[in-house]
């Protein structure tokens, strides 16, 4: 089988040896991106590889050439020639607490990673996976596979007007990788990367534990750099509140904790002038703006206390963008189409909680959900109903299992429910001839196998123990859907307790795993890889800090992820992920939402951007990389 995977740029020659690449990349949703280099494979139930020669290039993609060449002068779907200036208004995600990105504890302030901390690569939006240099402008990947090297840009400048180093990004890659206070997802997803040397002035490489292809691309993408002498002797977790230095487009420039950050445009931003950076980044001033909760924003937006908003409430967004403001179009709203993957979302169950440990407990309440009536009366229909754990990608499983997907479970058959060997699983439905009723007398019979029963006026097992949980959300618009939910639970005899608690709070007890069922999901890429690991795998359920909220532990899911982190071949990804998919709609860890296939904009007009759209993006990170004011908007 012919792989697909490519990488273009010049050869170049070095100690007379020519080199050449194949990449392959993947981005997980919140920003965590993996690539792979493409090797010649042997299939069974375990992936063989031969090694490539090291490389040198410009950029890295899977399953095309990169679109655009070595020096090019600028994406497509920027205006090069964009003009500067202007004060930019943005509405702030909450609070922050911390102005340091990288912290396990409290809240990050908006911005910072990525206006001020950058990257070895950066992503094109126009392509589905491919990465162009940013501080780093080459890499070469060892003939064995067991290294990566980078060579740093020798122009990289931090705001401070220092060199970005060699030192600098060992000693960024060693506190990600070795402090107690990071953030574990750094250590989870590079934790195959040994150690970092330092070859040269320019050059750093990376050794790997075994054979990853992916970890180059999750280094490119995934590692952020910030100056040694920014931390100096402080220990990394007195960092929370230092003024960052970074080597980004803009400088902090003032912040009041928790209420508004100020960003000022670095007029020696060094890479300025970079294909990768060229016509972007163009207001002056950025500054973010917090507010209690969403109602109180979106009547700052009317006030103009600032200038654009993306909507992800769907009641909001039909009835609450209405007036003066919008009529006379002094407001624009939009819905703007994507092509991003969705992954899923949902009400998902702690199954460290011993009430949500069996199974058929899990399923009766998936059962007792109604989405139809809640994107009727409560979406006015503006979503479809997830129904995979990578919906609205040929990653998800549909229909038939594929004679692939079989041979990968096969050796599990004994221990995997049946359905994941028939049609691929759906989520119950209350459309015609199906119905809300029918679907609680089934999960009553699941629950009575269970060991739960009415009784005296509640579902209780054979110790009398009342089926009682809490909801805990962290955004009150969410409570009208955990209402209607609850009505649906109560006619079973459960009690389902929801309240809104302050963000702080939650994201601790999120992060600690005290909770009995929170609203959350899993994004995905078009091509995922090592991240799915920090929220599926057995090893990351007990860790403070990871994704797996439900406390997976799943051996044949172990299986799977490992299998996915040894292959590059497309086919065997898809192939993959629909069986991991089959697997983990069979355990409902989760009771499926839903999703929209675009951004829900508003915005006063004041702006311009360019015709050409991106395919892949977040729509703030679109508008704010690429947008300008109009000319009577331009001046402070």
């Amino acid at each position: 089988m012919a792989n697909k995977f490519h990488i273009a740029l010049k050869y170049r020659e070095h100690s007379n040896k020519k080199y050449s690449t194949v990449f392959f990349m993947s981005v997980p949703s919140l920003v965590l991106f993996s690539l792979f280099f493409s090797l010649p494979t042997v299939v069974s139930l375990f992936f063989i590889f031969t090694s490539r020669p090291a490389v040198a290039e410009h950029a890295m993609a899977y399953g095309y050439e990169p679109k655009y060449p070595a020096g090019f002068s600028h994406f497509e779907y920027v205006n090069a020639d964009a003009p500067k200036g202007g004060h930019l208004d943005l509405n702030g995600s909450r609070t922050f607490d911390r102005l340091n990105p990288y912290l396990l504890k409290g809240v990050a302030a908006d911005g910072i990673d990525g206006l001020i901390f950058e990257t070895l690569m950066e992503q094109s939006l126009d392509e589905p996976y491919t990465f162009y240099g940013l501080l780093a402008d080459d890499i070469k990947i060892a003939d064995d596979g067991l290294s990566v090297t980078f060579h740093i840009n020798p122009k990289a400048r931090f705001s401070d007007g220092s060199a970005v180093t060699v030192d600098d990004v060992k000693f960024s890659f060693d506190t990600l990788m070795n402090n107690k206070h990071v953030h574990p997802a750094y250590k989870i997803v590079l934790a195959d990367i040994e150690q970092a040397v330092i070859v040269d002035k320019y050059s750093i490489r990376f050794d790997f534990k075994e054979q990853n292809t992916k970890l180059p691309m999750l280094l490119s993408s995934y590692l952020s750099v910030f100056p040694k002498h920014w931390v100096g002797d402080l220990d990394f977790k007195d960092t929370a509140m230092l003024m960052p230095i970074g080597s980004g487009p803009y400088v902090l420039e003032k912040y009041d904790t928790g209420k508004q950050l100020t960003f000022k445009r670095d007029v020696d931003y060094w890479a300025k002038d970079l294909g990768v950076r060229k016509g972007m980044f163009n207001f002056d001033t950025i500054v973010y703006k917090y507010f209690r909760d969403s109602t109180i924003a979106l009547e700052a937006l009317k006030a103009e206390e600032y200038d654009f908003r993306h909507e992800y409430n769907s009641k909001m967004w039909a009835r609450d963008y209405t007036g003066r403001v919008f009529n006379d179009q002094q407001i624009i709203k939009k819905n703007i189409p994507h092509k991003n993957s969705v992954g899923i979302q949902g009400f998902i169950f702690n199954t460290r909680k011993e009430i949500f440990s069996d199974k058929r407990v899990r399923e009766a309440l998936v059962l007792a959900y109604d989405f139809e009536w809640a994107n009727r009366m409560l979406f006015y229909n503006q979503y479809q109903r997830n129904n995979s754990y990578f919906s609205n990608t040929e990653l998800a499983a549909g229909g038939a299992i594929s004679t692939a997907e079989r041979e990968l479970l096969q050796p599990f058959k004994t221990s995997l429910d049946p359905i994941v060997f028939a049609d691929a699983w759906q989520p119950p439905t209350t459309n015609p001839p199906s119905s809300l009723r029918d679907n609680l007398r089934q999960a009553i019979k699941l629950l009575k196998s269970a060991g739960w029963e009415y009784k005296d006026g509640a579902l209780r097992n054979q110790q009398g123990k009342v089926f009682k949980f809490d909801l805990i959300l962290s955004q009150k618009a969410f409570e009208r859907i955990a209402a209607s939910y609850a009505r649906n639970l109560q006619k079973l005899g459960i009690t389902m307790d929801y309240r809104t608690v302050d963000y702080a709070l939650y994201k601790s007890r999120v992060d600690t795993k005290d909770f009995d069922m929170i609203v959350s999901g899993f994004s995905q890429s078009q091509v995922p890889g090592n991240e799915l690991e920090s929220r599926w795998h057995s090893r990351t359920a007990d860790v403070d800090g990871s994704a797996n909220y439900p406390g997976i532990k799943n051996p044949e899911l172990d299986h799977l992820l490992e299998l996915l982190s040894q292959t590059t071949d497309r086919e065997q990804i898809v192939a993959i992920t629909r069986a991991m998919d089959r697997v983990l709609l069979s355990e409902f860890y989760l009771v499926p939402h839903w999703y929209i296939a675009s951004h829900r904009i508003a915005y006063w007009d004041k702006f311009e951007y360019p015709q050409q759209l991106p395919v892949y993006f977040s729509a703030e990170g679109w508008m704010l990389s690429t947008w300008w004011f109009k000319p009577e908007y331009r001046q402070q």
